[in-house]
């Protein structure tokens, strides 16, 4: 396999490694600049989730491992991220949309070694990653408020909570529908 080949999942493989630093800047906060520092640390990591599926389709180079681990990566970079605006200040989410989207997620990636188990690979629809967008927008604009733009205000909070409410439907829809595509895969012999 030439080198090219790997290029989509050692993308894959870099998001992953961005996840601990990540961690460690938005919750350790050692400097004033951190909130900012995480925020540059998301949009990298966003962006070579969208680049290693633009390579990995326009080449067509999607790999069973890219299936698992691309959206692994991307729910353990959406989760730290969402745990952060729910338990720190200055936005404080409802905990009923982390746990929304941590259920859907972790329930997803269960129904995922099922049906890789069966020898099936389910990858991500349309739906699942709008979701992802959205969720990975909607972090971009919370950091950038909190870490460089300018006091959170209420206003500013107001507008991240129902953002976060709609992004919380839109998770446990797409989850619900993925659950449905498991259950049809099941009647199939």
């Amino acid at each position: 396999m030439t080198m090219h080949k790997q290029v989509p999942n050692t993308l894959t493989m870099f998001r992953m490694l961005i996840v601990p630093f990540f961690a460690y800047v938005l919750f350790k906060q050692p400097y004033n600049n951190s909130i900012a520092i995480a925020l540059g640390l998301f949009v990298l990591g966003s962006f070579t989730d969208y680049l290693d599926g633009a390579i990995a389709r326009k080449y067509n180079l999607t790999s069973d491992f890219g299936k698992i681990m691309d959206p692994l990566a991307d729910k353990l970079l959406v989760l730290t991220a969402i745990a952060a605006l729910t338990w720190m200040e200055p936005y404080r989410l409802p905990q009923a949309i982390f746990y929304i989207i941590l259920i859907r997620e972790v329930g997803i990636t269960l129904l995922r070694e099922v049906f890789k188990k069966r020898k099936l690979i389910m990858p991500a629809d349309n739906l699942g990653k709008l979701k992802t967008v959205l969720q990975m927008t909607g972090i971009i604009i919370a950091l950038w408020y909190w870490g460089i733009c300018c006091n959170v205000l209420t206003v500013q909070r107001t507008v991240i909570l129902y953002w976060f409410w709609a992004v919380a439907a839109i998770t446990l829809y797409s989850g619900l529908n993925y659950f449905v595509r498991f259950m049809r895969s099941k009647e199939q012999p």
